[in-house]
């Protein structure tokens, strides 16, 4: 299978691929350098020769670590690395089979829809040219015919030309004036099946397309500006140019090869329940995780997908039970474990300063487009990381989440009043942060002041 991420992947060694999350995620070394294994190991895999290559299964891993560290963070940078499908799902949305909630198999559906997407926006960026060629094409016989019916009562010379009106398109001198065009409807019927019961949302999505092939849309004029139009028109072009069975393909290829699933909260459905109530299906959950992580075919709207070469990534905070208490099949299919640990004071300096995308930095482009020049100065850094650590440990500990909230609480005239203050530099200093934090400290209740 050709498939553009595996090439990329050949670059990515387990080094470059820890450098890279090291942009975005600070710290926890031990959980980049396994999901940095595990992603090599797909391409070693796809190198292998012979019967062996489809013996050989991903190692998948659960995380284990308190909210806020970077779990999720982890395993999304890693899917974008290689531009692999890739979805997050809590375990607590799904339930034994039998009782009201999603059925586990709906993970892979939707991971499928993404993929599906994800493919045809590429394979649109290809045509993009050919198609704004021939949506110009069309506009222009469009405006042609309305142009010319205006303008027929004029003299020879006066009349609207194709030239011209192709010179007055591309130098968007038509923008604003209003066409109509042919626009299908599209039908689709209400079709829900009740209670949303596992099994029975594939049931719901053919009856919609069985209903909507029995009731076609029907094309009607819409009036638009001929900006809006432009887009219309590319967007239906690119639709043309695109063959859709080699996006469904290579989607599903890229699901079964590439995809990656996030299972966050696993540890809420660890344990085995001694009696009856609304936890009962928690193991039961565990239960119908198994074939689909083991590697099963489950039946999408697209067609069959495998999951034998899925990547799956567990995780959980395991602070009432831990992951011994998983079922032990469940636990036979996650071979790797890593810890996450907590975050400190010098840990939210860093996380302020060293990514790409810090919160410092993303303040700082937000009021830029003021005409304000935000600066954070070092004092004012670690008095920040330091509040944070300090709220966190005297409520609740939600990590570098708890940057997000201190943050916004800090900046939060500033941010309201931007607009008025005109062009200017603002500096943050300790003092600043001080006197806008540090009472908020000395209330016992701090959670009534933030988050």
């Amino acid at each position: 299978m050709e498939i553009v991420e595996v090439d990329r992947m050949e670059f990515l060694t387990p080094n470059q691929i820890v450098r890279e999350l090291d942009k975005y995620i600070v710290g926890q070394k031990e959980a980049k350098r396994a999901v940095a294994i595990a992603l090599r190991n797909r391409w070693r895999r796809m190198r292998v020769n012979g019967k062996m290559k489809e013996e050989i299964s991903p190692k998948n891993i659960i995380m284990i670590g308190p909210t806020g560290v970077g779990k999720t963070e982890i395993a999304r940078r890693l899917a974008r690395l290689v531009d692999a499908p890739f979805i997050k799902v809590e375990a607590t949305r799904y339930t034994e089979v039998g009782y009201v909630g999603r059925d586990v198999e709906s993970i892979i559906r939707d991971l499928v829809n993404i993929s599906v997407n994800e493919e045809k926006a590429r394979e649109k960026k290809k045509v993009f040219e050919k198609a704004k060629q021939n949506a110009e094409e069309r506009l222009l016989h469009i405006l042609y015919q309305t142009f010319s019916k205006k303008y027929k009562s004029q003299s020879e010379e006066e009349q609207i030309t194709k030239g011209k009106l192709r010179s007055l398109l591309r130098d968007k001198m038509l923008e604003e004036e209003y066409i109509e065009l042919d626009a299908k409807d599209q039908f689709m019927p209400v079709v829900e099946i009740v209670g949303g019961i596992g099994g029975f949302e594939e049931i719901e999505t053919h009856l919609r397309e069985m209903l909507g092939g029995m009731f076609p849309g029907r094309e009607r004029k819409r009036r638009m500006q001929v900006k809006d139009a432009r887009e219309f028109l590319v967007e239906e072009e690119a639709e043309k140019l695109i063959d859709n069975s080699k996006v469904i393909k290579n989607a599903i290829k890229r699901v079964e090869e590439l995809g990656i699933v996030f299972i966050d909260e696993i540890d809420k459905i660890a344990g085995r329940e001694k009696g009856y109530g609304p936890d009962v299906s928690r193991e039961g959950v565990q239960r119908d995780l198994i074939p689909i992580v083991e590697g099963t075919t489950v039946n999408t709207r697209y067609g069959p997908v495998k999951t034998e070469h899925i990547l799956f990534i567990a995780a959980g905070a395991f602070h009432v039970s831990k992951p011994s208490d998983l079922i032990p099949e469940i636990q036979g299919r996650f071979p790797i474990r890593v810890e996450l640990t907590p975050l400190g004071k010098d840990d939210f300096v860093r996380i302020l300063t060293e990514p790409e995308s810090a919160l410092t930095k993303q303040y700082e482009e937000l009021l830029r487009t003021e005409g304000i020049e935000l600066v954070f100065d070092n004092q004012a850094i670690e008095e920040i990381a330091s509040i944070a650590a300090e709220i966190n440990s005297r409520s609740e500990d939600i990590g570098a989440r708890r940057l997000h909230t201190v943050m916004e609480k800090l900046l939060e005239d500033i941010l309201f009043e931007s607009p008025d203050i005109g062009t200017r530099k603002i500096v943050i200093t300790k003092d600043y942060v001080i006197q806008k934090l540090r009472s908020l400290l000395k209330d016992e209740d701090i959670t009534r002041y933030i988050l």
